[in-house]
C-alpha cells in the first residue's frame, strides 16, 4: 500500500521515532473482532478467543470466517465490529450516570456498530434514537438494529440541523463523524486515493457543522461523545478546542490503563495500530454546562389498537408494559408504556423516523407477525418454534424449500441454536417462508 506523501509527512511529525512501526503496522493483516450480544444466549463455536480489554463482550478472532454463512450472525448473536471503536463502552460506564432513565442519540449511526453497542449498554427504561442522514445507508442500519433485537430504539433519517425541536432532550449524544478515513487505510487501501489535505479541511468544516447541531441537543450536564476514524489534529483535537471555545462545553479527561496502548491527547484518546490490536480511531467526551432544555413534549400521534385486536397481539409479547398502536398503513407498533412521552417528543419533532417496534399487522382477522418481532427480545419465547440444523437454517435464510423435520401447523418461529431467524407458516411438513426477500442469502452454500 502506497501512502500519500502529505499523509506521511503529517504522521512523521505526529509520531516521530514511532513512525516506522506505524508504517509497518499498516502493511500487516487487519485484526478481526466481534462483539457478543448479551441479550441472546449463544455458545460461540470458536474456543480460546482473546478478549478485547475495554469491553467484556469483545473478542478477537484468529481468522476471518465467512460470516454470511453463519445463521447465528443473521440472528444477531454477535456484531462484527472494529475493536478500537468498542472503547465507547468504557467511556459510557465511567461518565454516564446509571441512576436515572437515559435518552441517547447516535447522530451518525450507520451501519450500526456503535448503535448496537449503545443498545446493549442501556436498560429497558432508556430510549435510543439512531439517526443516519444518508438515505442509502439507512436500510443497513435498520437491518443491524433489527438483528440486535432491542425494542426501545427509534431509527430516523434526518439532517442533524432538523433536530432543533429536541434541543436539550438527550442525556448522551454520540457523533461518530464522517471523516477523511485515515484510520481505515489498512482495512480499505483504496481510501488512500481519495485522501488529500484539502479533503481533511472539508471534513473538519463539516464536522464543526455537525457538532454545532449536536451540541444543542445535549441536556444540561449531559454528555457529548465525538469520534472519528482518523489521526490528524485538525479533525480531532482542533475540533474539540473549537467546541469548548465556541459553546458551553468542557472537555472530560479520559483516563485508560497504560497497558492498553491508547494514547491520551489534549482532548481525547488516539488509537494507533502499532500500539494496540485495532485500527486508527479517535474519541473525546464533553460535558454540557448550559441550562437550556426546550424540547417539545407530546404523546405519539398514533391510533391506539382497539381492545379486541390488542388481546390477540398480547400473547406474542413477553411483557405487558408496552402500549400498542396502529399506523396509517395498518402496521402495529409497540411502545414502552413508561416512554410514551419521550417517544411522543421524538415522533413529533422528526418527520422521517420509525414509530416503535414493528410487531406485525392484521390481514382480515389474522395477525401476521413481523420479522422484527422474530428477532426481538420482546417476543414471547413460548410461541411455536422449530429448531433447525445448520443446513436447514441456511436453506431457510436462502428462502429455498426443504421439508420440515416434523409435521406442524400455523405460525412457527424458525430457530438455530435457540436463536430466532424468522417466521414460517407451516402446513404438515411444508411451509411458506416469510423471511423478507431483501434479507435472503445469495451466496452459494457448499455441500
Amino acid at each position: 500500500m502506497k501512502l500519500p506523501i502529505d499523509f506521511v509527512t503529517e504522521m512523521q511529525a505526529q509520531l516521530g521515532s514511532e513512525f516506522p512501526d506505524f508504517e509497518k503496522a499498516l502493511q500487516e493483516e487487519t485484526p478481526v473482532s466481534i462483539r457478543l450480544n448479551p441479550a441472546k444466549t449463544y455458545d460461540f463455536p470458536f474456543q480460546n478467543l482473546e478478549n478485547i480489554p475495554w469491553t467484556p463482550a469483545g473478542r478477537y478472532l484468529k481468522e476471518r470466517p465467512i460470516f454470511t454463512l453463519d445463521p447465528a450472525f443473521h440472528a444477531g448473536a454477535y456484531y462484527v465490529q472494529e475493536a478500537s471503536s468498542m472503547i465507547v463502552e468504557e467511556i459510557f460506564k465511567k461518565h454516564v450516570p446509571a441512576d436515572k432513565p437515559l435518552r441517547v442519540l447516535d447522530l451518525c449511526a450507520a451501519p450500526g456498530g456503535k448503535t448496537t453497542h449503545l443498545a446493549s449498554l442501556l436498560g429497558p427504561e432508556d430510549l435510543l434514537v439512531a439517526n443516519e442522514v444518508i438515505k442509502s445507508r439507512v436500510s443497513i442500519l435498520k437491518e443491524n438494529l433489527l438483528k440486535w433485537g432491542y425494542p426501545n430504539v427509534i431509527v430516523s433519517q434526518q439532517d442533524p440541523e432538523t433536530f432543533s425541536d429536541l434541543e436539550g432532550f438527550f442525556d448522551v449524544v454520540l457523533v461518530d463523524a464522517p471523516c477523511s478515513g485515515e484510520g481505515m487505510f489498512r482495512k480499505t487501501p483504496e481510501a488512500t486515493e481519495e485522501w488529500s489535505l484539502n479533503n481533511v479541511e472539508l471534513c473538519s468544516a463539516r464536522q464543526k457543522r455537525i457538532l454545532s447541531a449536536a451540541a444543542m441537543l445535549v441536556a444540561p450536564d449531559g454528555l457529548l461523545l465525538y469520534s472519528t476514524c482518523t489521526y490528524n489534529k485538525k479533525e480531532n483535537q482542533e475540533n474539540g478546542l473549537w467546541l469548548t471555545r465556541t459553546l458551553d462545553f468542557e472537555a472530560i479527561s479520559l483516563e485508560m490503563p497504560e497497558e492498553w496502548g491508547i494514547v491520551k491527547t489534549d482532548f481525547g484518546l488516539q488509537f494507533y495500530p502499532h500500539r494496540l490490536k485495532g485500527e486508527g480511531f479517535y474519541i473525546s467526551a464533553f460535558r454540557n454546562r448550559s441550562r437550556d432544555e426546550r424540547y417539545v413534549k407530546g404523546r405519539p400521534q398514533l391510533s391506539r389498537l382497539n381492545r379486541s385486536l390488542t388481546e390477540q397481539v398480547r400473547p406474542w409479547l413477553n411483557e405487558d408494559n408496552y402500549e400498542l398502536f396502529q399506523k396509517n398503513d395498518g402496521g402495529i407498533v409497540a411502545i414502552p408504556g413508561h416512554l410514551i412521552l419521550e417517544y411522543g417528543s421524538v415522533l413529533k419533532a422528526l418527520q422521517k423516523r420509525s414509530s416503535g417496534l414493528e410487531v406485525g399487522h392484521f390481514k382480515g382477522k389474522d395477525f401476521i407477525p413481523s420479522h422484527a418481532l422474530a428477532l426481538s427480545t420482546l417476543l414471547n419465547q413460548e410461541v411455536s418454534s422449530l429448531e433447525l440444523d445448520e443446513k436447514q437454517a441456511l436453506l431457510f435464510l436462502k428462502k429455498e424449500p426443504f421439508e420440515l423435520p416434523e409435521p406442524i401447523s400455523g405460525w412457527v418461529l424458525m430457530k438455530y441454536k435457540n436463536l430466532g431467524l424468522g417466521w414460517a407458516k407451516a402446513v404438515g411438513q411444508r411451509f411458506n417462508n416469510y423471511l423478507p426477500a431483501e434479507w435472503r442469502i445469495r451466496m452459494k452454500i457448499e455441500d
